[in-house]
């Protein structure tokens, strides 16, 4: 593919998975939405980061905030009703939350770009792929409907999408989902980003079809040494893709963890109850796992630990201090590397 001159206001090159700097920090980032109801919470001190070539898995139930954390970082909330009242988002050293509308624009979709969980609602019904695929190059980078065309099937070939010049005037309604999951992959891809934000990127596709969508992100993103940030709340999705795993739950960041050792030793209940819930093929015929209860309200988080409401590990402790995420360590004192865990017991968690 031919490469991009990214005019940006961050000029820093693209470097490798080993660089000491983040690509992208998130910092202390707290959003809440005004309604008549009430203020809800939803993202309630996040903080992550990722680098080039890495791949960030955040997981947690729906209401957890890890979508909402992805629009604040895109610039795409709708404010109002949404602020962010205090946090950073630092793209190669420089705040996004401080730049103008202009300069966070020309970031968005150049430098870091986001997947859509619905490909069928998020492309254009009434034009083809190809013209919507085209107008990345048309708009951003001047390009004649002819140019921009080619650059489509190209890009229809890249993500292996079967007789693309041949398809690239069909309507998206004439692909089935998993290829229009590529096109969307591909749109994100168009101009080059560092970082790729997936929200959710697998919903609603069988699992043969899952596997082949996250195989063919995981190859892009080593050809391209981009950053990924995978959003899902499917814990099988991200075991062969993930490098490491932020889980989130109530706006918190409650545990992060190799993805290795999270699978092997999670350091909070609740990571360990979305662990327990996965089918397993050695417990045919048993009763899948469920954790009790429901998120809670972000406009009535409990006190003290949000999850104390569902956790059977929950202590008097649980309901009246909130867990800071601290360092996860051996039982001779040792820290683990990148290991964090927002819970009073996880001692007994990681360990029992």
């Amino acid at each position: 593919m031919t490469t991009i001159d990214k005019t940006s206001p961050v000029p820093a090159p693209r470097g490798d998975a080993h660089d000491s700097a983040p690509l992208l920090e998130v910092k202390d980032l707290h959003v809440e939405f005004h309604t008549r109801e009430g203020v809800a919470k939803a993202v309630n001190g996040v903080s992550y980061n990722v680098h080039s070539g890495e791949t960030l898995a955040v997981l947690g139930e729906s209401g957890s905030g890890k979508s909402v954390t992805a629009q604040a970082i895109m610039g795409i909330l709708d404010m109002p009703p949404g602020r962010i009242p205090q946090g950073e988002i630092l793209f190669r050293g420089q705040d996004m939350l401080k730049m103008s509308a202009e300069e966070r624009r020309k970031i968005r979709g150049r430098r870091i770009a986001m997947i859509f969980q619905d490909a069928l609602s998020s492309l254009n019904p009434v034009m083809s792929v190809g013209y919507q695929l085209g107008e990345m190059f048309r708009v951003h980078l001047g390009m004649s409907r002819k140019e921009a065309k080619a650059k489509s099937i190209e890009l229809m070939d890249r993500v292996k999408i079967p007789a693309a010049r041949a398809r690239v005037n069909d309507y998206p309604h004439q692909f089935s989902g998993g290829m229009r999951q590529r096109i969307m992959i591909a749109m994100a891809l168009a101009l080059e980003p560092d970082l790729i934000i997936a929200d959710e990127p697998t919903t609603a596709l069988d699992v043969t079809v899952q596997a082949q969508v996250m195989d063919l992100l995981a190859e892009l993103q080593r050809e391209e040494n981009m950053g990924l940030i995978l959003i899902t709340h499917d814990l099988g999705v991200v075991a062969d893709v993930a490098d490491k795993i932020a889980v989130m739950y109530a706006g918190r960041i409650v545990e992060t963890a190799p993805v290795h050792e999270l699978y092997g030793r999670p350091a909070h209940p609740y990571t360990r109850g979305l662990l327990d819930s996965i089918p397993r093929l050695d417990q045919k015929g048993q009763e899948l796992f469920a954790i009790k209860g429901l998120p809670p309200n972000l406009m009535k988080i409990p006190s003290g630990c949000a999850f104390n409401p569902r956790c059977p590990k929950a202590q008097d402790v649980c309901r009246t201090d909130v867990p800071l995420l601290r360092p996860v360590t051996e039982e001779d004192g040792a820290e683990l590397p990148g290991r964090g865990s927002a819970c009073h017991f996880w001692k007994e968690t990681i360990h029992g």
